[in-house]
């Protein structure tokens, strides 16, 4: 038996603008039952641009894309970024750019931040914000980076680790939300879908 919340639904469609099935499980959790239609919109970086303000642009850019070609009202939006002494890290390019990655977070602590947009096509509006969480990971050799890479391959997330996998040995603590270092805060996306009207409790 579900635990969940049971959410009064506006009746409309709430598209999720991501690939994640992570993302969809972390909604479904929290009662919200969305259908997922990946963004096809590159995750670029704009010169000098801060690590939260890039995750809000590109989580209320992948919303507005799905949006516009996918029928429904609201759309969710999301993006995480790995910050380590000033390197904001995306997904990895390859083998060598994960393990470059890998060790760079190594015995160290780094920031996991997700930016999240709620978008109504109907009305034209967008609520927009960010949550950022500490990660201490544990030190690692060489040989852990090469077998957690052949392992779980981790081409498709930021800063080359997956917490909810294989990687959960390596992180030591966290500080904050551990759902955002999974992919998104489900605590203040449902708050931003209560306050655009998508839901209402009860």
């Amino acid at each position: 038996m579900s635990l969940a919340p049971r959410w009064r639904s506006s009746g409309e469609r709430i598209i999720l603008a991501s690939a994640s099935p992570r993302r969809v499980e972390l909604l479904g959790s929290a009662g919200i039952e969305v259908d997922a239609v990946p963004s096809r919109l590159p995750e670029e970086f704009r010169p000098g641009e801060v690590a939260a303000d890039h995750a809000r642009r590109l989580a209320e850019a992948k919303a507005r894309s799905v949006a516009a070609g996918t029928a429904g009202r609201f759309f969710i939006g999301a993006d995480t970024v790995v910050v380590r002494g000033g390197e904001v890290m995306g997904k990895p390019r390859d083998k060598a750019d994960a393990e470059r990655m890998l060790r760079a977070l190594s015995g160290e602590t780094h920031e996991v931040i997700t930016g999240f947009a709620v978008y109504d096509a109907a009305r034209g509006r967008v609520r927009i914000g960010a949550a950022t969480t500490l990660v201490h990971f544990k030190a690692l050799s060489p040989g852990e980076i090469a077998a957690y890479i052949a392992a779980e391959p981790p081409y498709d997330k930021a800063g080359a680790y997956a917490i909810q996998g294989r990687a959960a040995y390596m992180v030591r603590r966290i500080e904050g939300s551990y759902t955002n270092v999974v992919g998104l805060p489900p605590c203040e996306t449902v708050e931003a879908l209560v306050e655009m009207g998508a839901i209402a409790d009860g």
